[in-house]
């Protein structure tokens, strides 16, 4: 195990990403621009500390006892499938140690090391930014066709899936979007369920520190009718709904 991973930071004991308390470990790199993007010091390929996997594998471990039968280790950024190639081996090592992964994604990258990386991962976290295909590009400066064929791939090869949503006012709070998305995706039966994860705008001191405009100034966190409207949407196609 001699690769290096570039990773941004880690949280121990994080309680939002995935089952259980679980180890997050924050990746460098990112294809997507999103206006409203919470970490963006993790965008740039630069940057992160070059990590040796073995490291890691040894931090997971260490906290495996504190896991139980839920957790395990997210690995979110930034975008971890750019490292999908890197990551292989880890996810290897940590499968021979029991330990359960989940991988956070756009799922806007898709390649061989990518999908022999869904392939060993116990649960993905599928973030789908926007159903309609304009509205998505305005979004995150990416199409999303790969986003949607990657979790039409989870569907087809039994891999189960949460559906990550950010409610963004006025960007992806859309009744006709939201039922666009739910009428596409509402029968897959590898959904276990869905997160609607409302806007907020605590990544804005990052902006301010990297001396960069944020996109979205006069956007305002969701008010809870917001999200209440979303969650009903959401339930007329999934059967289980949860606002993180």
């Amino acid at each position: 195990m001699s690769k290096l991973l570039n990773i941004h930071s880690y949280e121990s004991m994080g309680t939002f990403d995935g089952p259980g308390l679980r180890l997050v470990v924050f990746l460098q790199g990112c294809p997507f621009r999103c206006l409203y993007c919470a970490n963006p010091d993790t965008i740039e390929a630069q940057g992160g500390e070059a990590t040796p996997l073995q490291e890691v594998v040894y931090l997971a471990v260490s906290q495996k006892p504190f896991f139980g039968r839920r957790g395990g280790v997210t690995f979110s950024g930034g975008e971890p499938t750019v490292q999908a190639e890197t990551l292989i081996p880890l996810f290897e090592q940590l499968r021979a140690q029991e330990i359960h992964i989940c991988l956070d994604t756009n799922g806007s990258i898709w390649n061989e090391h990518v999908e022999r990386l869904l392939s060993l991962t116990d649960l993905v976290l599928l973030d789908i930014k926007q159903f309609n295909a304009e509205r998505h590009r305005a979004l995150t400066g990416r199409s999303n066709e790969q986003v949607l064929r990657t979790a039409a791939w989870l569907e087809q090869n039994n891999r189960p899936f949460w559906l990550r949503y950010v409610l963004v006012p006025g960007y992806s709070d859309d009744e006709q979007d939201i039922r666009a998305l739910g009428e596409a995706l509402g029968g897959y039966r590898n959904i276990e369920r869905v997160e609607i994860l409302p806007y907020h705008r605590l990544g804005v001191h990052k902006y301010e520190a990297m001396g960069l405009s944020y996109a979205l100034p006069d956007v305002k966190e969701n008010t809870p009718q917001q999200t209440e409207r979303a969650e009903k949407l959401f339930k007329e196609y999934f059967g289980t709904v949860i606002v993180n």
